[in-house]
């Protein structure tokens, strides 16, 4: 089977805990993936925050979206209905699992791994 690599794009205040709403994040750490194991962070994204006192700028979550198009996840504490909606429209799949960023991403690796086994049945 070929080698699996992707990005994760995580939204953290502190590098260790996934504990940013997307809306509400002003920045992604990415994190690549090979094979289901983290083989490091590549960068951090800097984005603008859309979500303020219950109001969205959706042009802004679209750039936003944008800026971390080549992930396969986004992974955050919340994200809304229409957020989520956008993100999964642009490929990206949305999930919401706060705690330790390890301890998250490998839970998103093991979800990875079971769609695969769906697809290839």
């Amino acid at each position: 089977m070929a080698e699996k690599k992707y990005l994760i794009a995580v939204a953290s205040t502190d590098g260790i805990v996934v504990n940013q709403h997307f809306g509400r994040a002003d920045r992604f750490l990415v994190y690549r993936i090979e094979d289901g194991k983290i083989t490091g962070t590549d960068e951090t994204r800097n984005v603008k925050p859309v979500c303020s006192g219950g109001d969205h700028n959706e042009d802004a979550m679209l750039d936003n979206i944008k800026t971390i198009s080549d992930c396969r996840y986004v992974l955050v504490s919340r994200i809304g209905q229409r957020a989520a909606m956008l993100v999964g429209q642009n490929g990206i799949i949305p999930m919401e699992i706060p705690g330790m960023i390890e301890e998250s991403i490998a839970k998103i690796t093991a979800f990875d791994q079971i769609q695969d086994l769906f697809e290839r049945n």
